[in-house]
């Protein structure tokens, strides 16, 4: 049996052309031992090298798009799998999209894990600042992920804080940034930090915030697992607010101001004349507080857009699904999934645009054990379309992605004719571009004999939007 080793760090490299390799030298899953980071090996295994690639091995993208993720789930057995996967594409072309698959299904499942692991540490890595007196400010965080998602998240914190020094440490690789230069260590245990002031000025804001009366625990620690909070000096709080939510709800009800009648209609008949918020910071709060229709009163919670505020490419859904009302984040969902996996192959990046919905409360039907989304009604898109067009001015995209007809209609004031408009580029009413497709829930419900092709149709169409906001870009 071959023995080959792959190392803690660098592991998807290194996968990747040993995996190669073997795939050209025919070498079949049955003789090959992954050997992780100097794991215990086998008794008749080899230390031989992996064979020389020679000649061209073609491996579909799709398969090298999940497989960059899966490496980095904590499956022992995630190399042996991958490996098998790809043994069988040698001969079945096609089987990346069979949904029926098992093994092909349990990638996928893994795939999700690290994704979900991944904005886990984006929403709770907290840095304390080290106070090193030097020209560049320097932090350090500890942070101990489900997954071996450190070294391929790196990337994103060094995009988003490339003005500081800083250090990730977790018990399996320590990422360091220092005078823009991102390197990779050992993981080592957790280091002393020192107190950060900030934190109590963090904790204190963050249970101001705190609405007692939109309290689902459920909710909030499916979004915030328990096994986190240790880490987040936030979480202190959370106990003692949770405990002391039904009083508080009463004394804001008791507190909470009357209106006449004839005040509360000139009220609400001013709604459709309020000014947009000038900041993030009014429309965060707006959004949080808003009852302009009545989707919600249902609803978990509001899905605000979420993103780079500065995005060259806004992407326009039609409204939160099931698991994006749980969440609170849009896109997160089966569709959201399918979006992302097929923007990869088209070279999208979805870290770089700002995502938010046409409707920015979950829909969905009563009285049945699932909550079956239902489409937004024409008065429901009108009044949310005060969020997006806020939205829209305030991250000023270069090119809007509508994807749907509810996001179209929300955009240009006519839905209709979607298949017909898709593909094209339409105008906003302040002239902003618009490219027409449709939504991947779309894809989602076609029939297996009919998603391949619509999903090729898709990633062109995200491809050709991609290329058009390149364009854009190089013309100023």
């Amino acid at each position: 049996m071959l023995t080959i080793p792959l190392p803690r760090i660098g592991t998807w490299d290194a996968w990747r052309d040993a995996a190669r390799a073997c795939l050209a030298a025919r070498t079949p899953p049955e003789d090959i031992l992954w050997n992780y980071d100097n794991g215990e090996g086998e008794l008749f295994a080899t230390d031989l090298p992996a064979p020389v690639v020679r000649g061209t091995v073609k491996v579909p993208a799709d398969f090298v798009e999940m497989a960059k993720w899966v490496v980095w789930h904590n499956d022992p057995q995630r190399f042996a799998r991958l490996y098998a996967m790809l043994w069988r594409l040698r001969l079945d072309k096609g089987l990346m999209t069979d949904r029926a698959d098992a093994d092909l299904a349990k990638l996928r499942q893994m795939e999700k894990a690290v994704h979900r692991c991944k904005h886990k540490m984006r929403a709770f890595v907290r840095f304390r600042d080290l106070r090193t007196g030097g020209p560049r400010r320097s932090f350090a965080a500890w942070f101990e992920p489900t997954h071996h998602t450190l070294e391929p998240n790196a990337p994103f914190f060094a995009r988003r804080f490339a003005d500081m020094d800083w250090m990730i440490v977790t018990p399996d690789v320590t990422a360091d940034f220092n005078n823009g230069k991102l390197t990779f260590h050992p993981g080592r245990e957790k280091p002393d930090l020192p107190d950060d002031a900030a934190e109590e000025l963090w904790g204190t804001y963050f249970k101001n915030i705190f609405n007692p009366a939109r309290l689902k625990v459920k909710a909030m620690t499916s979004e915030m697992p328990r096994k986190y909070w240790k880490n987040m000096p936030e979480a202190q709080h959370i106990p003692d607010m949770i405990a002391n939510a039904e009083a508080r709800v009463r004394e804001m009800a008791e507190a909470a101001p009357t209106l006449a009648p004839a005040r509360v209609a000139r009220i609400r008949e001013q709604l459709n004349e309020t000014p947009q918020p000038a900041s993030w910071n009014l429309l965060d709060a707006g959004l949080q507080t808003c009852t302009r229709c009545p989707l919600h009163g249902p609803a978990t919670q509001v899905v605000p857009g979420t993103g780079p505020r500065d995005a060259a490419l806004m992407i326009v859904g039609e409204q939160p699904g099931d698991a994006e009302d749980s969440l609170g984040q849009p896109f997160v969902g089966p569709a959201g999934q399918l979006f992302d996996r097929l923007a990869a192959q088209a070279g999208l990046d979805r870290d770089a645009a700002f995502v938010t919905n046409a409707v920015k409360h979950f829909k969905f039907k009563h009285g049945t054990k699932r909550r079956i989304h239902q489409n937004p009604n024409r008065s429901e898109v009108q009044h949310c379309k005060f969020w997006l067009d806020t939205e829209r001015a305030l991250v000023k995209p270069k090119l809007i992605l509508a994807l749907g007809a509810t996001a179209l209609a929300s955009l240009t004031g006519d839905g209709n004719g979607l298949l017909k408009r898709r593909g094209q580029i339409e105008a906003a009413p302040d002239g902003t571009p618009i490219f027409v497709t449709v939504h991947p829930s779309y894809l989602l419900r076609l029939p297996d004999h009919e998603s391949a092709a619509a999903e090729t149709a898709f990633t062109q169409d995200l491809r050709a939007a991609t290329n058009h906001l390149a364009a854009l870009s190089s013309s100023g």
